[in-house]
C-alpha cells in the first residue's frame, strides 16, 4: 500500500435501525459481533432484508467501512454526504477499500481487527436520502461490470476501542485473491 498514510477519520453508530449513522469521539468493537450499541451489531445478520430472508444467516455485516475520497467525490458531483450519512460505522483515509481482497485483515487502532467480507450493496434508501445518490454510487469497469462504491463490509475478528485518526494496517490474504463481491 506504499508508504502514504492509511488512517481513521471518523466513526458512527445508532442503536436504531435508520438510514443515517451518528458520529461519535470512539466506538468499540465487540468480537463476533461487530459495533457496541448498534443496531447491527450481532452473530446473525441484521439488515431488515436480510433478516426478512432469512435471520438465521451469519452476519457478514458487522462493521460498514467506507472511504472519505468518495465523499470528495460525491462532493465534486453536487452532492453533500458527511461521515455517518450513508450509514457506515468507520471513515478512512488514504486507501482504496474497493480494491482489497476478500479475507483482507485492517488492523485498527490499538487492538481492533477487521475481516473484509465483501461490498456494501447500495439500496434505494440511498435516494431516499438524497435524490440520485444511488446512481453517483454505481460505475462501470472497462468490460462494463457493475461497480459498488457505497464501501465494504466486515467482521470483528478482535475487538477494541476506535477513534479518528487512529492508523490502520492493511494484511492481505494468501493468494489466490478473490474480487469483493456484495454480501
Amino acid at each position: 500500500m506504499g508508504d502514504k498514510r492509511i488512517y481513521v477519520t471518523s466513526v458512527c453508530s445508532s442503536g436504531v435501525h435508520g438510514f443515517s449513522k451518528q458520529t461519535k469521539d470512539h466506538i468499540r468493537l465487540l468480537t463476533g459481533l461487530g459495533v457496541e450499541g448498534d443496531a447491527h451489531m450481532g452473530v446473525t445478520v441484521k439488515h431488515r432484508s436480510r433478516v426478512a430472508a432469512d435471520p438465521t444467516q451469519p452476519n457478514l455485516r458487522q462493521v460498514h467501512i467506507i472511504h472519505e475520497e468518495l465523499f470528495d467525490e460525491l462532493t465534486e458531483k453536487g452532492f453533500s454526504v458527511a461521515p455517518g450519512d450513508m450509514g457506515e460505522n468507520i471513515s478512512t483515509r488514504g486507501i482504496d477499500l474497493l480494491s482489497l481482497p476478500q479475507g483482507t485483515r485492517l488492523h485498527i487502532g490499538v487492538e481492533a481487527i477487521v475481516e473484509v467480507t465483501g461490498l456494501r450493496n447500495p439500496c434505494k434508501q440511498i435516494d431516499d436520502f438524497q435524490k440520485g445518490l444511488l446512481h453517483a454510487v454505481l460505475d462501470r469497469d472497462a468490460d462494463g461490470g457493475l461497480v459498488r462504491k457505497a464501501g465494504i463490509m466486515g467482521i470483528v475478528l478482535q475487538g477494541g476501542l476506535v477513534q479518528p485518526d487512529d492508523a490502520i494496517q492493511v494484511e492481505l490474504p494468501p493468494m489466490p485473491h478473490i474480487r469483493l463481491e456484495r454480501v
